[in-house]
């Protein structure tokens, strides 16, 4: 799978990428500086969020029309996205402001409208939300497109995954990531359940990722150890500064730290291997062998006041501490001398 170029995959360093969603405040100056944060803090990518009140919910007083529990409770489901909408005519400056910090630029869309808007602009890929996952309509018509897709899986069940899957392949998609996520806004990391990450791999047959809402770093560079090829997180300038995420996002110089520790993870992950390392070379001769610990005279029997187990490893290897224990020395041998065969009896 490649996004702008860029290839993602079990074989490549995990793929950042920073969510912008609602944290612009409503100011596309800080919506800029939010793009230029994420290029200077290392990020593969900034993703948006393309939808209007109008278009992912309806203007409605109906009490499943407000949100109960959780970071927002008590708020109107339009009045909220009113606020974190990101406005569809700031999307093509914002393209514009990624090509120019040179980092890749792309969207969640919400509905075909939005599809349409981000064809036009040469959207890269599409991420599809979590809420979304059941809508296969809309899974299929971004992968008619053929840009590589990115299906969050937040709260489904393995059937609704497989569904998605399916839709997508179906319409054509052939270059698709999965992320394991938990819709919880923060979520606790003992919820996290990153075993999970494997598990999707083995079922669905695609490269898994992290759409990661805990707080910190920790959470995204232990999902890239177990095999996470993506990580996506929101971030913002300043959670002091408010906005509808601010209180689970990233600030830039921990965007930062969270590409430096997931690329370190997916160093140390590397592969299955038993072979001495360079780092290991000098150390090896420093291990525990057999050593004359006390002065011994041709003829004397080794004992264990006169031989013993210590490092550093240029004598015979402990295991024979047992073999040479009562045999005689073939010459005197002085104490700190490794012990050999060729000295004895």
């Amino acid at each position: 799978m490649r996004i702008a170029g860029q290839p993602i995959g079990p074989g490549h360093p995990p793929y950042v990428i920073a969510e912008m969603s609602g944290n612009h405040n409503g100011d596309i100056g800080r919506a800029f500086a939010l793009i230029e944060a994420a290029a200077a803090a290392g990020a593969d990518a900034v993703k948006l969020q393309t939808y209007t009140a109008d278009t992912i919910t309806l203007d409605h007083d109906g009490p499943e029309f407000l949100i109960q529990g959780g970071l927002w409770n008590g708020r109107r489901l339009h009045a909220l996205y009113q606020e974190a909408h990101t406005p569809w005519d700031w999307h093509e400056k914002l393209f514009a402001k990624a090509r120019e910090s040179g980092i890749a630029i792309f969207s969640s869309p919400f509905d075909p409208t939005a599809i349409e808007l981000l064809e036009g602009l040469g959207a890269p890929a599409y991420k599809i939300a979590s809420f979304e996952i059941v809508d296969l309509p809309l899974i299929r018509l971004a992968a008619r497109t053929g840009k590589p897709l990115i299906i969050s899986t937040g709260m489904a069940i393995p059937a609704e995954m497989e569904e998605a899957v399916a839709a997508a392949r179906a319409a054509g998609a052939r270059q698709i990531v999965l992320l394991h996520c938990v819709s919880g806004y923060p979520t606790p990391p003992r919820e996290s359940n990153l075993m999970t990450i494997p598990d999707m791999a083995a079922r669905f047959g695609v490269p898994i990722g992290l759409s990661d809402h805990t707080m910190g770093t920790a959470v995204p560079a232990a999902a890239v150890a177990l095999g996470a090829v993506l990580i996506e997180k929101h971030f913002t300038l300043r959670r002091a500064d408010g906005g509808p995420d601010s209180a689970f996002s990233l600030e830039p110089e921990e965007l930062a730290e969270l590409v430096r520790n997931c690329r370190i993870a997916w160093e140390a992950r590397g592969a299955v291997d038993y072979d001495l390392n360079p780092s290991e070379a000098g150390a090896r001769a420093h291990r525990r062998s057999l050593y004359a610990v006390a002065d011994i005279a041709a003829g004397e029997v080794l004992t264990a006041a006169n031989i013993r187990s210590i490092r550093p490893g240029l004598g015979l290897a402990p295991k024979h501490l047992d073999a040479v224990l009562g045999r005689r020395a073939k010459t005197a041998i002085a104490r700190g001398t490794p012990l050999s065969w060729e000295l004895l009896e």
